[in-house]
């Protein structure tokens, strides 16, 4: 893997955990230095996704925690957010890609969705967006003016 490749690979990582990072700059570098937007959208898609899949195992060991004072959900809290996530969360994590998608993300470790159905809907959403960046990009689609 060349080091454009492997800087957008660590970025779409790291933008998908709560640190804070820009994987759409790079992609964009890459795309407008000529790099091929297919390779662009797997390897940013892979490195999202798997970057998704730390924020949901930290969101599935945080169970744990639940009755330590600093827990950031209190049993009420906690209720109201599982209630939450029954009627709507599964399939927000086609928003994961969003500002705030990280949450989501989390939650769905805490609310033990199963990894194969995570998988598949963070996967399906991350890639979307990448496509989406790249005919953007390339001008295939263009924003609404």
């Amino acid at each position: 893997m060349t080091s454009g490749l492997l800087a957008l690979f660590a970025a779409a990582f790291l933008a998908a955990t709560p640190f804070p990072a820009q994987s759409e700059i790079v992609f964009l570098a890459l795309q407008a230095a000529g790099w091929p937007a297919v390779w662009l959208v797997l390897v940013a898609s892979v490195g999202n996704t798997l970057g998704s899949c730390v924020t949901y195992a930290a969101g599935r060991g945080a169970e744990s925690f639940r009755d330590r004072r600093w827990f950031p959900l209190t049993p009420d809290r906690l209720a109201r957010a599982q209630g939450w996530w029954n009627r709507w969360g599964l399939w927000s994590l086609l928003l994961s890609w969003a500002p705030g998608g990280d949450l989501l993300v989390a939650m769905a470790g805490l609310m033990r969705v199963p990894l194969p159905l995570f998988l598949a809907l963070v996967a399906l959403a991350k890639t979307a967006r990448y496509i989406v960046l790249a005919l953007v990009a390339a001008g295939v689609i263009g924003a609404a003016s």
